[in-house]
């Protein structure tokens, strides 16, 4: 009997889902479309360099979505199905104050850790999680209304749970039982035709459109697809040309002469979707609600904690700059500060420990039977080894409340008098009963790999002979 794998139903699944989304939200196939002709464009004018992040062939099918839950058990249960994909949950980000806007939510994302993995297929997940106990949005009296709204409704079918967790054991599922999920796992996104309780939907809406999404209807579905792009401002020019209304800005570090770093994202306005809407009095009428669009992304090179720290101090040298009006565009004050602040080569960038690199044997070495010389700085220099970017998987908090943001249809309410309810990394492990895994240590342990790997190859005894800093993945000279 033939079987279908973890990695198989991850592919199988972001395509299909891929599908439905197109279906749903036509302007999303345009996005799909304008990605491929950049990417496409970009590997004839760059060659191999353009896939110094991933294959072509990686990049044309990447995409991450996005979901929304509203309780820990609906969290729990949607980690059962991401496991069965071979996903696993992925940094904490609170989306609470990340945002000018009442965005209530913390969110974590499920994607592969493997290195193996992820070249399969590295389709991710930002997964958002009502926050009803923060009472900086939610009164006692809206809390409790939520919360018996939330409790009342099953967004995952037992069927399908007991196929996740079947694969998620097995590692594996029929054929026949790989269809069942696939099938179950798709339907349970697609947007529902169920008639909105408007009154509900309404109050909701008051405190955040992003609650309103969550809590206000009986389901959950995918709030976008996120293809991946070699050019994201070529993307976004054509897109715009096409006659797409884009939001404002492309999110996250500027465009630069520089190395691309962590992630950029820009993203259409959410469309006026007609859904049925069920008035106090009972009956049904047509409305629209503006809560889905089309994100995508261009991804960088993972940074470590110190490059990190940069990264968040330079984000802030800018909002200073921005803030005195000077009139220059807040695009050209980044680019500034970037290149007086950022190191303007991968070499550079793994020099001071702010990048994570693999390192890799150069063909042919050692030619002469000679040692090679001490330290893994030496060992570049001299082309023993050479290394290679390490992607960035993951997201940016501020990032991810600036698309939210730009496409609530309003501010929303906060009560600044009150102090908000405390979430982290631990809470959230706790709440779903699985480890909420750290960025930093996945990005280290893949550099600590390869490290190991020339250590064994050039007899050196050790990974620690390189040189390597363990705790800022930087090059010791």
């Amino acid at each position: 009997m033939s079987t279908t794998s973890q990695w198989q139903l991850r592919a199988a699944f972001a395509t299909r889902l891929s599908e439905m989304y197109g279906r749903e939200v036509p302007a999303y196939t345009t996005l799909v479309d304008v990605s491929r002709e950049v990417n496409e464009d970009v590997l004839r004018a760059r060659g191999a360099d353009a896939e110094r992040l991933g294959s072509i062939g990686r990049v044309t099918a990447e995409r991450h979505g996005a979901i929304r839950v509203g309780t820990p058990r609906e969290m729990q249960q949607v980690a059962r199905v991401f496991a069965a994909l071979g996903m696993h949950p992925v940094g904490f980000y609170d989306l609470r104050e990340a945002a000018a806007s009442a965005v209530p939510v913390v969110s974590t994302a499920f994607r592969p850790v493997d290195r193996d993995e992820l070249a399969r297929n590295p389709f991710r997940v930002f997964t958002s999680m009502l926050t009803p106990a923060d009472p900086r949005f939610f009164d006692a009296d809206l809390r409790s209304r939520l919360e018996t709204f939330l409790a009342g409704r099953e967004l995952f079918s037992p069927e399908l749970l007991a196929l996740a967790d079947r694969a998620t054991r097995e590692r594996e599922l029929s054929a026949d039982d790989a269809e069942r999920f696939l099938q179950l796992a798709v339907r349970t996104f697609e947007l529902s035709a169920e008639p909105v309780d408007a009154a509900w939907y309404e109050t909701l809406e008051r405190v955040s459109a992003v609650a309103a999404d969550i809590g206000g209807v009986r389901s959950t579905h995918i709030n976008h697809l996120t293809p991946r792009v070699l050019d994201i401002d070529e993307l976004y020019r054509r897109m715009t040309e096409r006659g797409i209304e884009m939001i404002d800005a492309i999110q996250g570090p500027p465009a630069w002469h520089g190395p691309d770093v962590l992630l950029r994202q820009t993203s259409f306005r959410a469309l006026a979707e007609k859904r049925a809407m069920r008035t106090p009095d009972g009956t049904v009428r047509t409305g629209a609600l503006r809560v889905r669009f089309g994100e995508v992304e261009a991804r960088g090179i993972a940074l470590t904690r110190e490059g990190r720290a940069r990264y968040d101090e330079l984000l802030g040298l800018v909002d200073q700059q921005a803030a005195q009006g000077t009139g220059e565009s807040r695009a050209d004050i980044a680019r500034a500060v970037w290149e007086r602040h950022m190191p303007g080569s991968e070499e550079q960038l793994a020099a001071e420990g702010l990048g994570y690199f693999t390192y890799h044997l150069v063909p042919g070495r050692p030619r002469d039977g000679s040692r090679p010389p001490a330290g893994l700085g030496e060992l570049v220099r001299q082309g023993w080894i050479h290394a290679r970017p390490i992607v960035y998987e993951d997201f940016l908090p501020r990032s991810a409340a600036g698309i939210f943001q730009s496409n609530l249809t309003g501010e929303g309410t906060r009560n600044t008098t009150q102090e908000g309810t405390a979430y982290d990394a631990d809470w959230l492990s706790g709440a779903i009963g699985r480890e909420v895994l750290d960025p930093f240590t996945l990005y280290a342990r893949q550099r600590d790999d390869s490290l190991a790997e020339i250590a064994d190859a050039l007899e050196l005894g050790g990974a620690g002979e390189l040189g390597g800093d363990r705790e800022s993945g930087g090059i010791r000279s």
